[in-house]
C-alpha cells in the first residue's frame, strides 16, 4: 500500500486575527502560544491524493478560543460562518480576520440554564436561494433565516414526525429539487443519549422535507409531508449528496462508518450499505461532517481528522489535526479552500480541487 506521511509548509503568513470566547467578547490581540499558520501533517495513502493535495499544504488559523466550534458554512458575499455549540451561538468571520458574534442564544431558548454540553445549534447550509438553513439541536427544529439579519424573520421547517418532537437535528443538505435531508441523532438533548427523558422518538433517524425550497417563509411545517427515510443507524451524524444527486452519504459516529444509499427519482431512498468501515481505527475522531468536491470525492471528519474519500469508497489521505475534527466546508474565491471546524479552532486549508458549495 501506498502510505507516507509529508510534512510540508509555504512561505504565505496569513493575516487571521484572534477572535472570539465562548462569553461573546472578541479580541484581536495574535496568539502568542501557536502559530496562525503551520505546515499541515498528511496521511497520503492512495497515489491519486496527489492530485487533490498541495505538494506543501498548510494549515492556516482562521479563529480560535471556543469549545466545540460545528457547522461552518461559506456565505456567498464573502464570509464564514460557524457554531461555537457550547456558548450557544453562531459567529461570522470575516476575511481580514475579524471575527463576531452573530447571534446569541441561537439554539436553546429557555429561561432556565440549559443542562446540558450542547446547547447552540449545529449544522448550517444555504438553500438555492441562499438562505441560511440550520440545524436547531438543542432548539430541536431545523429553521431558515428569511434574510442575513439574526433578528428578523425565521421559517421552521421541520420539528417533529408523527407529532413527536424531533431529537436534536445535526446536520443536513439540500437536494437539486429542493427538498432538505437531514440526520437526528441524540448529541443535543441534555444528557445525548437514547434513554434522555426528554426523548419522545425511539429512533435516531435521517428525514426529508420535500418541499422545504417552497415553504412560505413565516408559514408553519408541513408536518405530515416529514418523510423518515432510514431509521436503523445509532448515530446518524454528517450528511451529503454526490454531485448528480444520485447517492446520499450519512456518517454514523458510533460505531464508526460512513453509508451510502440510493436517491429514487422521488428523492426517497433504496437500501443502502456501508460505504467505508474505520470502525478499526482507534485513533481520536469519529465520522461526523462531510461535503463532497465537484469529482465526487468525500472530505468528512473522522479518526486522526479529516479522511479523503473516493467516490468507489477508498480512503485516499487523511489530513491529521491535533484535535477533533467536526465538520467541514469550502469556500473562498474560487471554492477551492477547505474550512475544518476542529475542537476549539476553525483552520482553512487550500487544496488543489474546487468543492460543492451551497
Amino acid at each position: 500500500m501506498f502510505r507516507a506521511i509529508t510534512t510540508t509548509t509555504i512561505g504565505i503568513l496569513f493575516s487571521a486575527a484572534i477572535w472570539g470566547t465562548s462569553s461573546g467578547k472578541a479580541s484581536n490581540d495574535a496568539s502568542k502560544d501557536s502559530p496562525s499558520e503551520f505546515p499541515a501533517q498528511v496521511e497520503r495513502l492512495d497515489p491519486a491524493a496527489n492530485a487533490i493535495l498541495p505538494q506543501h499544504p498548510t494549515w492556516h488559523r482562521v479563529a480560535t478560543g471556543f469549545t466545540w466550534v460545528e457547522g461552518p458554512v461559506w456565505i456567498h458575499s464573502g464570509h464564514l460562518m460557524f457554531a461555537d455549540i457550547p456558548s450557544n451561538s453562531i459567529r461570522k468571520a470575516e476575511p481580514n480576520g475579524s471575527v463576531s458574534l452573530w447571534l446569541q442564544p441561537s439554539g436553546y431558548r429557555g429561561q432556565e440554564p440549559y443542562g446540558g454540553k450542547e446547547p447552540g445549534t449545529n449544522g448550517m447550509t444555504l438553500d438555492p436561494k441562499g438562505r441560511l438553513t440550520v440545524a436547531g439541536h438543542a432548539a430541536r427544529n431545523i429553521m431558515r433565516f428569511e434574510s442575513m439579519d439574526p433578528h428578523g424573520a425565521v421559517t421552521i421547517l421541520a420539528d417533529s414526525y408523527k407529532g413527536q418532537k424531533l431529537n436534536s437535528p445535526n446536520d443536513l443538505v439540500y437536494a437539486h429539487d429542493g427538498s432538505l435531508y437531514f440526520t437526528d441523532p441524540p448529541y443535543g438533548l441534555r444528557t445525548q443519549s437514547d434513554n434522555d427523558p426528554q426523548k419522545e422518538l425511539k429512533i435516531n433517524g435521517v428525514y426529508r422535507v420535500p418541499h422545504a425550497l417552497t415553504q412560505k417563509p413565516g408559514a408553519a411545517p408541513d408536518r405530515n409531508a416529514l418523510q423518515l427515510l432510514v431509521s436503523d443507524l445509532q448515530r446518524p451524524n454528517g450528511i451529503a449528496l454526490s454531485p448528480d444527486n444520485k447517492w446520499l452519504y450519512v456518517s454514523n459516529t458510533d460505531p464508526k462508518k460512513w453509508m451510502r444509499y440510493p436517491v429514487k427519482s422521488d428523492g426517497t431512498l433504496g437500501p443502502g450499505g456501508v460505504f467505508l468501515d474505520a470502525s478499526n481505527d482507534h485513533r481520536a475522531g469519529s465520522p461526523d461532517g462531510m461535503k463532497l468536491d465537484t469529482q465526487g470525492n468525500i472530505y468528512s471528519s473522522g479518526p486522526g481528522g479529516v479522511w479523503i474519500i473516493s467516490p468507489e469508497g477508498k480512503h485516499l489521505a487523511t489530513l491529521l489535526t491535533a484535535k477533533n475534527t467536526a465538520n467541514v466546508a469550502w469556500g473562498g474565491p474560487d471554492g477551492k479552500t477547505l474550512y475544518a471546524t476542529t475542537t476549539d479552532s476553525v483552520f482553512s486549508i487550500r487544496l488543489n480541487i474546487k468543492g460543492i458549495e451551497p
